[in-house]
């Protein structure tokens, strides 16, 4: 094992490679942001971040993804593995999605409101966030079999999984087409919830034992 590394902090060569990353990110909003998503391309972004065209699409091989990634899918697998034996697979996953959620707002709020800037005015962006959101499913899904003692590809396992992920990302598209003005963990909340409700919808004048007309 390198010398420089241990369970918690990574090598050095890792921290190059997320500093490198991060300097990618940070460029590529600066430019979208001022001058717009289709007039930025791989070499400006390159040229702000202090490194090569080849670069950037070694570490982003997908433009949307400078716009989108956070290295943050490996991260909330181990956090589910971890959770509690008996803990149900949908509060499971409330709680690693809402926990990482919540630590980019607290620790680069501007960004987290630039992504949901992109995600409004791209298609190209929103477009990517689906697919990466169906990708990190996928993934959860190995983690979420293991816990259920199910196979990854058992039909019930993709289901409960994709249907997690793309109501979550239906609520953070839905926060930021409204301007941001809820808290998105307060919304993702209650889209958990709406699904642990069975997904029963009723008109809000309804009211327990009230006739139907």
């Amino acid at each position: 094992m390198n010398a420089m590394a241990t369970p918690d902090r990574p090598s050095l060569r890792e921290r190059k490679k997320l500093k490198t990353r991060a300097a990618i990110r940070k460029a590529a909003y600066r430019l979208v942001a001022a001058q717009g998503y289709d007039a930025t391309t791989i070499e400006q972004i390159a040229a702000a971040a202090e490194v090569s065209p080849s670069t950037v699409v070694r570490y982003f091989p997908v433009k949307e993804d400078i716009l989108l990634s956070d290295d943050q899918d490996a991260l909330l697998v181990d956090r589910l593995r971890a959770r509690p034996a008996d803990e149900e697979p949908l509060d499971s996953l409330r709680t690693v999605i809402l926990d990482a959620v919540s630590a980019a707002l607290a620790e680069d709020p501007a960004e987290t409101l630039l992504r949901a800037r992109f995600l409004v005015e791209v298609p190209a962006v929103r477009a990517r966030f689906t697919e990466t959101t169906a990708e990190t499913g996928r993934l959860l899904s190995g983690a979420v079999a293991e816990r259920t003692g199910r196979d990854p590809d058992d039909l019930e396992v993709r289901v409960f999984t994709a249907a997690v992920l793309g109501a979550l990302r239906e609520a953070t598209v839905h926060w930021a087409e409204h301007g941001r003005g809820d808290e998105l963990v307060t919304l993702l909340d209650r889209t958990v919830d709406t699904l642990k409700g069975g997904l029963t919808l009723r008109s809000p004048s309804h009211r327990p034992g009230r006739a139907r007309p």
